[in-house]
């Protein structure tokens, strides 16, 4: 089977590195386990912190079942060109959830402001009312 295996490159498959997009390389096969990585039973920072590396020593170490080493062939998509995976790891961050799904314009970072303003002078005329 490995010789029908698409070979990717390190530069390819690191790019993959976000919760709806994730590949791992792992013992010379690259995984697409996108479509797992909610399932995962360790959670998906598990997965996204093994991404852009070679992923053989984290999967080894937790000691994975036989049923877990059977249900990563349904996700092998390739091999990698292990002349392309670097000695030295050149770290780049995973992109969690929270990441790729936060707003950073600027009407949100207005209503982080204005929010607890309107909360406050609400209070206050409440309070005020009382008296």
């Amino acid at each position: 089977m490995a010789a029908n295996l698409k070979t990717y490159t390190f530069d390819e498959v690191e790019k993959h590195n976000k919760l709806e997009d994730c590949w791992l390389i792992v013992h010379g096969k690259v995984y697409d386990v996108s479509p797992f990585i909610v399932e995962h039973p360790g959670g998906e920072e598990v997965m996204l912190s093994s991404t852009g590396k070679d992923a053989t020593s984290d999967y080894e170490d937790i000691g994975h079942s036989e049923y877990a080493k059977d249900l990563m062939k349904k996700y092998v998509i390739g091999q990698i060109d292990m002349s392309t995976v670097p000695s030295k790891r050149h770290y780049l961050p995973p992109v969690s959830a929270y990441e790729s799904s936060k707003n950073s314009s600027f009407v949100a970072k207005i209503l982080q402001i204005l929010v607890p303003l309107f909360i406050l002078a609400f209070a206050y005329a409440q309070y005020s009312k009382q008296k």
